[in-house]
């Protein structure tokens, strides 16, 4: 990657004149089967510019109660895009039309209506866990019925692909945009992408520089997201067992609690057992031991990425292991 950035061709993106992004751009597209892609800073802009170009201000927005965009986005869609979220709780993170369609408005002369429906793929906060391509062809189907777009959040949607053995293409047919991270699994420093037809993404640019995302010379980071396309994609299959080999192994230890099978791809939860050594204490125990892991109360979130082998993992448990 950083052999491609010192020798990426550059030019100015704000003009689409930088070879590198255009590459990048259309690559984007053709895996994910979409008309159109933009490069963006960031999957929270991603996102955020994805929700302000389907949506008008005072409708309606249907995600999930923990998604990414409630949790982690600086309350975006409300402060930017004027947008009512009801999010909607679930036992794992993902959404079913049967618990869409009670919320579903149309618009009327007391509400604006639901614009756009929401879903997270992989579910970050749930684990890792994946859609069933039958479940968001259901949804899509439902929602185009009613008039309605979905967009995903498909930050790591690689991982959802390994993990559901089916195609990126696959999985974005079933969505009208979605915006994916080109660093996490994928491994670049910087960078997302979002896909959907023409129009849309043509707005998506307009929102993008309102965001401050018109980056100029961007090839040169550019460069390292078309590695990671074309390189990353083989390899997640390891940073799935390597997550099942720590699920298994702390499953295993006195004093954790974890579902192994909750594990489907690249992160792994876990709490101690009442009585153990608390969550955060733990957290930063391990810190103190350089080893980094992050979470929330009493949860612990780990995952695996292409810095992290099977002796990370090895050396990990033991610490944990130490603790406990």
């Amino acid at each position: 990657m950083r052999r491609a950035m010192f020798e990426a061709e550059v030019g100015d993106d704000v003009q689409s004149e930088d070879p590198t992004v255009n590459r990048l751009e259309a690559l984007a597209a053709e895996m994910t089967g979409k008309q159109a892609a933009v490069f963006v800073p960031t999957g929270t802009m991603g996102n955020q510019a994805a929700i302000k170009a389907h949506t008008n201000p005072g409708e309606e927005i249907i995600c999930e109660e923990r998604a990414h965009i409630i949790l982690y986005e600086m309350g975006m869609p409300a402060a930017f895009s004027g947008c009512l979220v009801r999010a909607v709780p679930t036992a794992d993170g993902r959404l079913t039309w049967a618990d869409i369609a009670p919320r579903l408005r149309p618009a009327s002369d007391h509400y604006r209506g639901t614009a756009l429906i929401e879903v997270e793929n992989t579910v970050n906060i749930a684990g890792g866990r994946v859609y069933a391509i039958e479940t968001l062809q259901e949804i899509h189907a439902q929602a185009q019925a009613a008039g309605v777009k979905v967009h995903m959040d498909g930050a790591r949607v690689f991982n959802a692909a390994v993990a559901s053995g089916r195609s990126v293409a696959e999985i974005a047919a079933t969505v009208d945009s979605m915006c994916f991270c080109l660093s996490k699994g994928l491994g670049a420093p910087v960078g997302s992408v979002v896909v959907g037809d023409q129009d849309f993404i043509a707005e998506v640019r307009l929102v993008r520089k309102a965001l401050g995302g018109g980056m100029r010379q961007a090839g040169v980071i550019a460069a390292a997201g078309i590695v990671a396309l074309e390189e990353s994609p083989k390899r997640l299959h390891e940073d799935h067992e390597n997550a099942q080999y720590l699920a298994q192994a702390l499953r295993e230890t006195d004093g954790v609690r974890l579902d192994p099978d909750a594990v489907e791809t690249n992160i792994v939860f876990f709490t101690t057992e009442p009585g153990r050594i608390a969550g955060a204490e733990l957290r930063q125990r391990l810190k103190a031991k350089g080893l980094l892991v992050s979470g929330a109360g009493d949860r612990i979130r780990m995952l695996t990425h292409q810095d992290v082998d099977r002796a990370g993992c090895e050396k990990v448990i033991a610490a944990i292991r130490a603790e406990l």
